[in-house]
């Protein structure tokens, strides 16, 4: 089983491995199991961000002078991205370095 993103192989489960697992999860369902978890992986990483992101910029936002705060998690993200203070973490440390 290979889990690949955007074409590049980030991961490749030989038929051991496979066999390993499937000791304990029911070969019918392995790979179903097997995509659930990694989309539960990365939704809960996404919905941490996210909730730090909030946090930290819904103050900001006022400060900036926003009035509307749209509750759509995709508006709320592309609002603090639109915004002139936003810097990303690769920005935030190289400013930081800086310094």
């Amino acid at each position: 089983m290979k889990i690949s993103v955007d074409d590049k192989v980030l991961f490749v489960l030989s038929e051991t491995q496979k066999k390993v697992i499937m000791n304990e999860i029911d070969e019918d369902v392995f790979e179903d199991d097997m995509c659930r978890r990694l989309i539960y992986i990365l939704q809960h990483k996404y919905e941490q961000c996210f909730e730090r992101l909030k946090k930290e910029w819904d103050h900001k936002l006022s400060a900036n002078g926003v009035r509307m705060i749209p509750t759509d998690k995709e508006e709320f993200a592309s609002l603090v991205f639109s915004q002139s203070n936003y810097r990303n973490r690769k920005s935030r440390e190289a400013e930081e370095t800086k310094e």
